[in-house]
């Protein structure tokens, strides 16, 4: 038996054959490898941050409530899947923008997707490669709201609120902001990888979500979380995902996608500090859940500005991070708003505040294609990012909460009193974390 060595030369010209298939579909002969390797590992990276999200937010809730928990992240994963394929895409990106307020359905059912790209977006990886990394933020987004009706929520109710969800209030969001022809970036409006179609939306989304639904019945006030192992661990697992979530968004191998790795582990790590040392010093004991819940927040607070800060913006942006969204979850243990696992001051606070950030820090030193900040001479781009961030907020807010209220006249959203005295898991779906 004899064996050759395929080289990159051979495969080039097994590509550029005129018999080969893919070049009847409509693809170009010359795409840039190194790209589309990159966003082909990014979108794997984000898809684990979802299953993620479920042992971090699982590890948070009581014991009997673990498996609902962390089954409901992945049920929402599958759904909006489909969501996104049949018709989320081409409402949220794909087609021609209609009145720069949703896509048109041009591409329902991934119709006119496929092996070419699509210039707006990026002209080195194929459309369809596109279309599966955007799918995994939309699947993770709703996931994040689900901290906020932890506990009680009932489960097929659940899943009618994420697609109506990712439809009507994700969908119009992503286009305003990302999407060729969306009225926010057509105002100048800059979000790299989510701060506000992602962070933001969810994190209000939420609020409105906590105040439908009402209190957990039978819950200490200091509650203790199930299974801190868990939690770090998510945290963990969310922190590699998301050098995906932000250096995948660059779409590129390429300088933008180094500057958005870096700062990424940068927020981050001031995140993890700043919340420590916050919670030190108002508590006096640092812990494994503050430290890791700090890292997060930095998270998603970075997001929107991963590709247009340098590495010592990041830090601040971090450390602001860490010590805003620790005293934004200290405000809300205060009031009546039962927010379970504190999605609005780590997501909502978080994606709000690293957009408002870009708008100061922001540099074309650091990406051409974007603006400079406040900083760097650029004071208009701090008003633009605030006209963004009401924009979002007021809008997931106002339809999320409408959204549940008609939801819940025609399937409850909130479980029986007996059944959450149960728990989720034997209640929702007959099973236990542990036998």
């Amino acid at each position: 038996m004899q064996f050759r060595i395929i080289t990159i030369g051979m495969v080039n010209q097994i590509y550029n054959h005129p018999g080969n298939p893919t070049l009847q579909l409509g693809a170009p002969n010359m795409f840039n490898s190194g790209d589309i390797a990159w966003v082909i590992t990014a979108t794997a990276l984000v898809m684990i941050m979802t299953p993620a999200l479920g042992f971090f937010y699982g590890g948070l809730v009581r014991l009997k409530n673990l498996v609902s928990t962390i089954v409901q992240c992945l049920a929402i994963f599958a759904v909006i899947s489909l969501v996104w394929a049949l018709w989320g895409y081409t409402l949220a990106l794909g087609g021609a923008s209609v009145g720069g307020i949703i896509g048109n359905l041009a591409d329902l059912g991934l119709n006119n997707v496929g092996y070419a790209p699509n210039p707006g977006y990026s002209s080195a990886i194929p459309e369809l490669l596109y279309f599966a990394f955007q799918l995994k933020f939309a699947a993770i987004t709703p996931a994040l709201i689900i901290g906020a009706f932890a506990e009680r929520i009932r489960f097929k109710s659940l899943l009618i609120f994420v697609v109506l969800w990712v439809t009507l209030i994700y969908a119009p969001i992503a286009h305003w902001v990302w999407a060729v022809g969306g009225f926010l970036r057509a105002m100048g409006v800059v979000d790299f990888a989510g701060g506000l179609v992602v962070h933001t939306a969810a994190g209000v989304s939420a609020a409105a979500a906590a105040l439908v639904i009402g209190r957990r019945r039978g819950v200490k006030r200091n509650e203790r979380p199930n299974n801190i192992p868990y939690v770090i661990l998510g945290a963990a697992i969310l922190w590699f995902g998301w050098f995906g979530f932000n250096a995948g968004s660059a779409l590129a191998a390429d300088s933008v996608a180094v500057n958005a790795l870096v700062v990424t582990n940068l927020a981050a790590a001031a995140g993890a500090v700043g919340w420590m040392f916050t919670e030190w010093m108002r508590k006096r004991k640092p812990s494994a859940v503050g430290i890791s819940v700090g890292a997060v927040c930095a998270l998603a607070t970075i997001t929107p500005a991963s590709g247009y800060v340098g590495p010592m913006p990041s830090i601040i942006i971090g450390l602001a991070a860490g010590i805003v969204c620790n005293f934004v979850a200290g405000w809300r243990a205060r009031t009546t708003l039962d927010d379970s696992l504190d999605v609005f001051a780590c997501h909502g606070a978080g994606g709000m505040l690293g957009t408002f950030a870009t708008g100061l820090f922001a540099s074309t030193a650091i990406n051409a294609a974007g603006p400079n900040g406040l900083f760097y001479g650029n004071p208009n781009q701090v008003l633009v990012q605030l006209f963004g961030i009401v924009i979002v907020a007021g809008f997931a807010f106002v339809g999320s909460y409408v959204l549940l209220r008609v939801i819940n006249i025609f399937s409850p959203i909130r479980v029986s009193p007996r059944e959450e005295d149960t728990g989720l898991d034997m209640s929702q779906h007959g099973e236990e974390a542990y036998a």
